[in-house]
C-alpha cells in the first residue's frame, strides 16, 4: 500500500515515522509520496522521513496514480476541501481529526466517499489503538463492579498556536483537544446520548479557550468532561464502578491502565503494548479495509464520525461559537442564523 501524506507539518512526520516504521516490520506499507504548498518544503520532508516522490500542490500529489492512500494532514479548517480534492481524484482518504468543520461537511464528503465507492475514514487514533478494546473488557468483566460515570480531560497551554486562536482557521479547545474526551466517553459507554449539559469560557477571538461538558446516556451512565487550551491537564481518563475505578493514564495516547479497589489502592497496572507511535494503528485498519473492499474501517465508521460531529456541533451552537464559513453560508441560504438551519 503507497501511502501519500498532504501536508508536512508535524502531525505528518509522525505519520511518516509510523509507515516507515510498519515497512521496517515487514508491513506491504510503502512511503511513497508527500505534497506541500511549496515544492522545496515537499522535496526537504521527503528526504528527512524517507519518501519517493514530493509534490509542490496538492493537486499534483493526488492526481498520482500510484498512490493507494491519502492521509490528510492539514489543519482541521482545510480538511473538507483537501478530503474532497482526494476523493474526486479517486484517492482513499485518512483524515486527520477532527474530520471536518461540522456535521454538514463530514455528511458532504462522507456522501461523495460512498458514491465513488472510495475509503474515507477519521484518523481519531484511540479508536484504532489496542487499549480501546482493553478498557471495554475491564469494563465488561466487572472487576470495578457496575460501571455508571466517567471523567476525562486533555489541556494544553496553546494560545500561542495561531491556528488555536482563529476563527477562520475553526480555533479553540474542543475540536483539537475535546474531540479526544468525547471519543474516550462514547468509546466507553457506546450507548446513545440523551443530553448533554455544558459551558465554555471563550478566549478574546471568540473561539472556546476551555470548556466542560457532560453527556447522560440512555442508559444512565454520565461521562463529565472538559478540554482547555489555556492550561496543562493530566489527561487522565477515570472509570467508576462500585467496586473500584479504572484510571487511563493519558486518554489522548494511552501508556497504562491502572485498577484501584474501594479502599483507592491501586490493585493491578496493566500496560499498553509496544507500538511504533501509535499512528500505525489507524494506517493498518486502512490497509485492512482496503485488502477487503470495505469503504469505512469498523474501528470508526461513518455513522460515529458524524454522530461525534453532531455532538460538537451542538456544543458549539450553545456557547455561540461559530466560524466564519458558517456564518457566510447562513447569510447565503437566507436563514440567517446556525440555529435556523439545523
Amino acid at each position: 500500500m503507497k501511502v501519500a501524506i498532504l501536508g508536512a507539518g508535524n502531525i505528518a512526520k509522525s505519520m511518516a515515522a509510523a509507515v516507515r516504521g510498519l515497512q521496517k516490520r515487514g508491513e506491504d506499507v510503502e512511503p511513497y509520496a508527500v505534497g506541500a504548498r511549496e515544492l522545496a518544503r515537499a522535496e526537504a520532508f521527503a528526504k528527512a522521513e524517507g519518501f519517493a516522490k514530493a509534490y509542490g500542490s496538492y493537486e499534483e500529489l493526488v492526481s498520482d496514480p500510484e498512490v493507494d492512500l491519502v492521509y490528510v494532514a492539514t489543519p482541521h479548517a482545510m480538511h473538507y476541501a483537501h478530503t474532497k480534492l482526494a476523493l474526486e481524484h479517486g484517492k482513499n482518504v485518512l483524515c486527520e481529526k477532527a474530520f471536518t468543520m461540522n456535521a454538514e461537511q463530514a455528511g458532504e464528503v462522507i456522501r461523495l466517499a460512498e458514491e465513488k465507492g472510495l475509503l474515507l475514514t477519521e484518523a481519531i487514533w484511540p479508536r484504532y489503538m489496542p487499549s480501546r478494546q482493553m478498557i471495554l473488557d475491564l469494563i465488561d468483566s466487572k472487576v470495578i463492579g457496575n460501571v455508571t460515570s466517567l471523567s476525562a480531560n486533555l489541556g494544553y497551554p496553546l494560545t500561542h498556536v495561531e491556528r488555536m486562536v482563529r476563527p477562520e482557521l475553526c480555533g479553540g479547545a474542543l475540536l483539537d483537544l475535546g474531540v479526544y474526551p468525547l471519543n474516550f466517553a462514547c468509546m466507553a459507554f457506546p450507548g446513545d446520548i440523551k443530553d448533554v449539559a455544558s459551558t465554555c469560557v471563550k478566549w478574546e477571538t471568540g473561539v472556546d479557550a476551555q470548556n466542560s461538558f457532560t453527556l447522560t446516556f440512555e442508559d444512565g451512565r454520565m461521562a463529565v468532561l472538559y478540554s482547555s487550551m489555556l492550561v496543562q491537564s493530566d489527561r487522565l481518563g477515570v472509570i467508576n464502578g462500585d467496586k473500584g475505578y479504572i484510571e487511563v493514564q493519558n486518554i489522548n495516547n494511552p501508556e497504562e491502565i491502572r485498577i484501584f479497589d474501594l479502599g483507592r489502592t491501586c490493585i493491578r497496572t496493566i500496560p499498553v503494548p509496544e507500538q511504533i507511535n501509535g499512528y500505525e494503528y489507524e494506517v493498518m485498519a486502512c490497509k485492512e479495509a482496503l485488502e477487503n473492499g470495505w469503504k469505512e474501517c469498523p474501528q470508526m465508521p461513518h455513522s460515529e464520525t458524524i454522530r461525534m460531529m453532531k455532538v460538537m456541533d451542538s456544543l458549539r451552537k450553545s456557547w455561540g461559537v461559530m466560524y466564519p464559513m458558517e456564518q457566510s453560508s447562513c447569510s447565503a441560504d437566507g436563514t440567517g442564523s446556525a440555529a435556523s438551519r439545523r
